[in-house]
């Protein structure tokens, strides 16, 4: 598991291939000052117009900027410089943090966030409270068509005048104008204080010729407020004008209150929803027992180095990766795999940082830390899946470029309109109406929608034991109508054993001549089929040779030079492609392939020498996955380079319909395109370098964790437990996944197309119903909240 995951593509900047940008480098940058889905469309739109970026995407959520660019166009700091013209704060990754340290400064800064807010919200709320109570002897002179045309002002003046009469008769002796002025005093208290970074936002964004959601606050509460202030400070200039010196103070106040108290339920929602990485990094323990000079020593684990000798005891988290060289014990990998059973370690095994030592004490030497450490790879292959787009994000995005400057717009007719038609106190109608639609007009619900449904389920993911490359990746498994299967490794147990050996009549070498030939062969190959004939020379005792000139032939068989003897070992097509007969051995190897083994035909020095047979045992779990395969509606096939008979009887075994047998790595692509021409979405699970051009092929690559790193670059999915119900289970959580974003995406836009006329007064001509700008901020900061709280419960979900 350590080998497959230490090279993972995601993990680092180069990106190999043929395709245009294929020598492009990737950089995720931290981008701060983001609120809404305005600011992500900007901040992405800004990156997608530089020269040499090829593609960029900006997650709100994760307040980060992933660009793939070429670096002989444009430069790391260029970008950065781009993101900051825009009006957002941008700093270049540090290269001496590890994902882990990264999260952990990510988490701590969450927190503070969290804590900053929750503090401004509840301070705030308590000086809404008392500009209310100041405000109430100012309306209680004021008529039915004043500022108490606001019915949530008009029921709180109705409700709470007689009771504060009774309480706090005193305060209705106080001057009125005293009583502005304190107001104007606390509310710019507030404004400045708790609001400050609304209006600071707005402005930048002024300056750089945008708009996002705080344009929208920072308009309507400051308009507001100096609506307010010049009542207070020139009463006459509204007096001569037949209108009413009322102010609005207590409004601009709770309006930022409330959207304060939305963004802090939200922020918390936030850290709910990358708690699988938390719980990741909590993971690393903090120090290490290392061996120096002879002495134990507990030391910082981020001083822990490749080679050190660490100590490990019963009941203590593995520290970093490395190699046991003493001691056995058995380790609790749940936290890669979500495989409750432990796994027996002796010397010789790897073992992965953050697993838990269950039994035994041991010591081991490490191998990989920081960065290049496993767990720090998974944080990053999350990170980078939770900064990733889905393609359902570009409807919201689309919206979102035009929707504060329409706002605003709408915002200005309201006012006209109301001013114009309204028969009683207009100005003071249309004012409250345009800063209600103002208010409850924010697209932070649109940028929420979606990557946070991708984080979530992402982290869910993984403590099922399943990878997942990102929001693309994670929107097209949803969509897979039909999987292809490989055989070995992935349906069956990938630990095949030798069962039958035939040697040919003519041949003139002693059998166990032929086998130390193969096995030496063999040793050079990773290969589920050559380990086994390796362990079975092992078990006859038969010492080998190195082999020279090897050459693996992807799907059936390999060949080399042993001690200057020329060694062939694999199928037919191989014996027939090297003008090796096989007559002699022929009904044989059909015998054997009848029984569900996988007959391989030996060749040496040109001349058939013998029949080594392997079987390998289908996994317990292989015809359960296919059955809820099949309940989803999903066409199942099994391709294979093995023997047909080999392939029908192991498919016969898993339930499997359809086999493709006998199929070079050239034809598993070949086939996989066919469905795909028949209209198939089609997902390829497989583990070997023979199906990394299938896994590629494929819509979805679901790669089997413990198979190697080409199919492991290969693929979309990987599934850290060779279990094929977690192929079945990542299926299952995209459908869940792509239902909550279609969800949270439906609440958003009907959100806004419904809360906006109403806020314009649609409803007043009908049934007298206005909305207060105190209801509209209310309603705009419980829009964000719900769908974050929609997509949490992804996390809960009965997936398995």
């Amino acid at each position: 598991m350590e080998t497959a995951l230490k090279d993972h593509p995601l993990a680092v900047e180069e990106a190999g291939g043929a395709r245009p940008g294929a020598a492009a480098r990737t950089i995720t940058i931290p981008v701060q000052g983001m609120t809404c889905a305005a600011c992500q469309a900007r901040v992405q739109r800004t990156l997608g117009q530089q020269p040499g970026v090829i593609e960029a995407s900006v997650n709100l959520m994760m307040k980060s900027a992933a660009v793939r660019f070429d670096p002989a166009a444009t430069s790391p700091e260029d970008l950065v410089a781009a993101i900051r013209d825009t009006g957002y704060q941008a700093d270049l990754p540090s290269p001496a943090l590890s994902a882990v340290d990264e999260q952990e400064t990510r988490d701590k800064a969450q927190a503070e966030e969290f804590l900053s807010l929750k503090r401004k919200a509840i301070w705030s709320g308590l000086a809404g409270t008392v500009a209310m109570v100041l405000s109430m002897p100012l309306m209680a002179g004021m008529t039915e068509h004043g500022p108490t045309a606001d019915p949530f002002m008009r029921w709180a003046m109705e409700r709470l005048t007689p009771v504060l009469r009774g309480a706090a008769p005193w305060l209705y002796g106080i001057e009125p104008r005293v009583l502005s002025l304190a107001l104007l005093g606390v509310t710019l208290g507030v404004m400045v204080w708790a609001g400050r970074h609304f209006y600071l936002r707005a402005w930048s964004a002024f300056r750089h010729h945008s708009a996002d959601m705080n344009t929208l606050v920072a308009v309507g509460t400051g308009a507001a407020f100096l609506y307010s202030a010049l009542a207070t400070v020139a009463p006459g200039l509204f007096i001569e004008r037949g209108l009413a010196p009322d102010v609005y103070y207590e409004a601009v106040i709770l309006i930022i209150a409330l959207i304060l108290t939305g963004h802090m339920m939200e922020a918390r929602a936030k850290r709910q929803t990358s708690a699988a990485l938390q719980r990741l990094v909590s993971l690393q323990p903090k120090t290490a027992r290392v061996l120096r000079d002879g002495m134990e020593q507990t030391l910082p684990v981020g001083t822990v180095g490749a080679g050190d000798l660490v100590v490990v005891r019963p009941g203590e988290r593995i520290p970093v990766d490395g190699t046991i060289i003493d001691g056995t014990s058995s380790v609790d990998e749940s936290m890669l795999t979500g495989e409750a059973m432990p796994v027996d370690k002796r010397a010789g095994d790897a073992v992965i940082g953050g697993t838990i030592n269950k039994t035994g004490a041991f010591q081991y030497r490490a191998t990989t830390v920081g960065a290049a450490s496993v767990l720090s790879q998974i944080v990053t292959l999350m990170r980078d899946a939770q900064s990733s787009r889905a393609p359902i994000q570009k409807l919201a995005d689309r919206v979102s470029a035009v929707f504060v400057p329409v706002v605003l717009s709408l915002a200005v007719a309201t006012f006209v309109v109301w001013f114009v038609t309204a028969e009683t106190a207009p100005a003071v109608r249309a004012f409250a109406a345009s800063v209600a639609v103002l208010i409850i007009a924010c697209p932070c619900a649109m940028g929420l929608a979606v990557p946070t449904a991708v984080m979530v389920a992402t982290g869910k993911g993984a403590e099922l034991g399943i990878l997942i490359k990102g929001g693309e990746a994670l929107q097209r498994i949803g969509g897979v109508t039909a999987v292809v299967l490989d055989k070995t490794g992935t349906i069956t147990e990938g630990q095949p054993t030798v069962t039958d050996y035939v040697g040919a009549k003519a041949a003139p070498w002693p059998n166990r001549e032929v086998l130390r030939l193969v096995a030496s062969l063999e040793r050079s190959s990773e290969h589920p089929v050559a380990e086994a004939i390796v362990r079975y020379a092992a078990e006859q005792s038969l010492v080998l040779s190195r082999a020279e000139n090897f050459q693996a032939v992807t799907g059936q068989g390999a060949s080399g030079w042993i001690d200057g003897i020329s060694v062939l070992v694999g199928n037919e097509g191989l014996m027939a492609a090297s003008g090796v007969a096989t007559d002699e051995l022929r009904e044989e190897a059909e015998r054997l392939a009848e029984a569900g083994k996988t007959p391989m035909f030996i060749a040496v020095d040109g001349r058939l020498a013998g029949l080594i047979a392997v079987a390998d045992r289908i996994k317990p779990t292989s015809r359960e996955a296919v059955k809820r395969m099949k309940r989803l509606g999903l066409q199942v096939a099994m391709l294979t380079g093995d023997h047909r008979r080999t392939a029908e009887t192991v498919a016969a075994q898993a339930g499997i319909d359809r086999v493709v047998a006998r199929v070079s790595p050239e034809g598993k692509v070949a086939e996989i395109t066919r469905l795909q021409k028949e209209g198939a979405t089609v997902a390829m699970v497989g583990d070997g370098i023979n199906d990394a051009p299938a896994l590629a092929q494929a819509d979805v690559g679901i790669a089997v964790g413990a198979g190697t790193d080409i199919a492991i670059e290969a693929s979309d999915v990987t599934l850290m437990r060779s279990d094929l119900r977690s192929a079945v289970t990542a299926i299952e959580l995209s459908r869940r996944t792509m239902r909550t974003m279609k969800q949270n995406l439906f609440w958003a836009f009907a959100y806004n197309v419904v809360g906006i006329p109403v806020a314009a007064g649609l409803l007043y001509p009908a049934f007298g119903l206005l909305l207060s700008p105190i209801l509209a901020s209310a309603a705009m900061a419980f829009s964000s909240v719900s769908v974050v709280a929609n997509s949490l419960r992804l996390q809960y979900a009965d997936i398995r």
